[in-house]
């Protein structure tokens, strides 16, 4: 019996317009293989913790990848990011008005940009010899659409390692 996959896109939207867009990838079954949250220290006469995402291996290739997207593509623009235990977010610009060419020039829709991310993470992990990592098969993705959004997005991706012990990724 096959089941076809419902879209999760906005339809008739086109991916590959000029916009920022929140991404949000998992590992499959939400496997915390990108290293820990850690408390480094803590303020006793404020009370307030500092948790920090501490990248391992791993990590520091979802890490490295994700910056290679603006490499790889010069009308990509990578805004805040973070990676976590089980999971990246990340906001991501296409940006055409980057590209000098006088011929015309494809540009990646969303899908494609992270499916090259995932892919390239993917095999430089496997290369590691963790062999069983994997991505879920599909990515959250939300348009932004307006200053508001963006900040609050930010705030929501720069604090993200604060909030992991209620973080819905975390199992």
């Amino acid at each position: 019996m096959s089941r076809e996959r419902k879209s999760i896109r906005l339809k008739g939207y086109d991916y590959s317009s000029d916009n920022l867009y929140f991404v949000t990838s998992c590992v499959q079954n939400r496997v915390c293989c990108f290293g820990d949250i850690e408390i480094p220290g803590c303020d006793l006469s404020t009370y307030s913790f500092n948790p920090k995402m501490t990248l391992n291996e791993y990590g520091e290739i979802a890490k490295k990848q994700w910056y290679w997207l603006a490499e790889q593509y010069r009308y990509v623009v990578l805004h805040s990011f973070v990676v976590m235990p089980n999971h990246i977010h990340g906001i991501i610009e296409i940006d055409r008005s980057r590209i000098i060419s006088t011929g015309p020039f494809k540009i990646k829709p969303l899908s494609e940009l992270i499916g090259a991310y995932k892919t390239t993470v993917s095999k430089q992990i496997h290369l590691l010899g963790f062999i069983e990592f994997q991505w879920q098969r599909s990515f959250h993705e939300h348009i932004i659409r307006n200053e508001k959004s963006f900040e609050t997005i930010i705030e929501y991706i720069i604090h993200n390692p604060l909030n992991w012990d209620h973080d819905e990724f975390n199992n």
